[in-house]
């Protein structure tokens, strides 16, 4: 018997794949996309897609914080948040990234998730510490993808090349870097309010194998509070900016994402 959580897998597929190739057929033949289409699909979408992980998280034996699930979890924030900030921002073209991904993170969430994975000593302050970063990362992944499409248009305009894909496609260089400084402060705010409240939830980093991952948090943001500073104080952008915010998310991906699968699938614990 197929199983309802197969079913709603499938349907998002549908919904993602049919909102992928309306956006990509619209925007390479030049013609206006209509918002609300692709709003009422991929918010379709988006719902079988959360369908998928509440069976999958959400257990009578706590929350299941597998770290495919954790993927799954965080490529449909992205997804989320790519379309919300496609409704004030000329930038409907980034969620040709965030579609894939969320299609990417739903698969592996619901194809290589274990159901084992639960945190012993449980508690509301926990889960909204995990929330807080989990949204920070999806929302600093997503400026991680802004600067090396920045880097990418950045590389077009320089070189002068005659198929310009990106710089015909996406709006223009400043619009795109004024974008990319919105995901940064969000991210910032995000990241900063998960890193305070995980030193008043967390007892023993130590023993929950959490100090590894607490420092390369710590370094990340100092990393992304300096691009701030620097940019809004000093004038700092372009390649800079790029650089920053790739080293930023490397560090992060490292301690949250790296960790993580080296302790589940590596070690075993």
């Amino acid at each position: 018997m197929i199983s309802l959580p197969l079913v709603y897998t499938i349907l998002a597929l549908i919904a993602y794949t049919t909102s992928f190739w309306y956006l990509f057929s619209h925007l390479m033949s030049k013609r206006t996309p209509n918002h609300w289409f692709i709003a009422i699909v991929l918010g379709l979408g988006l719902l079988l897609h959360a369908g998928v992980l509440y069976n999958d998280m959400l257990t009578p034996l706590g929350i299941n914080y597998d770290v495919f699930n954790l993927m799954s979890f965080t490529s449909l924030l992205m997804l989320l948040l790519s379309l919300l900030y496609s409704t004030y921002r000329p930038v409907l073209a980034l969620n040709l990234i965030g579609i894939p991904v969320a299609a990417l993170g739903l698969i592996l969430g619901f194809g290589f998730s274990k159901p084992n994975q639960f945190i012993e000593q449980h508690s509301i302050g926990l889960d909204f510490h995990i929330i807080l970063s989990l949204s920070a990362y999806a929302v600093l992944f997503m400026a991680a993808i802004q600067a090396m499409i920045l880097w990418i248009q950045n590389r077009e305009l320089k070189n002068k090349l005659k198929k310009r894909i990106w710089v015909n496609l996406l709006p223009s260089f400043q619009a795109m870097e004024t974008l990319l400084f919105d995901l940064l402060i969000t991210g910032f705010v995000l990241l900063t309010v998960a890193l305070v409240f995980g030193f008043f939830t967390i007892d023993n980093f130590f023993a929950q194998h959490l100090a590894h991952k607490t420092a390369f948090s710590i370094v990340s943001w100092f990393v992304y509070g300096s691009i701030l500073i620097g940019h809004y104080k000093f004038g700092w952008r372009g390649e800079k900016a790029i650089r920053f915010t790739l080293i930023g998310f490397m560090l992060l991906a490292i301690g949250f994402i790296g960790s993580k699968f080296i302790l589940e699938m590596v070690l075993h614990r």
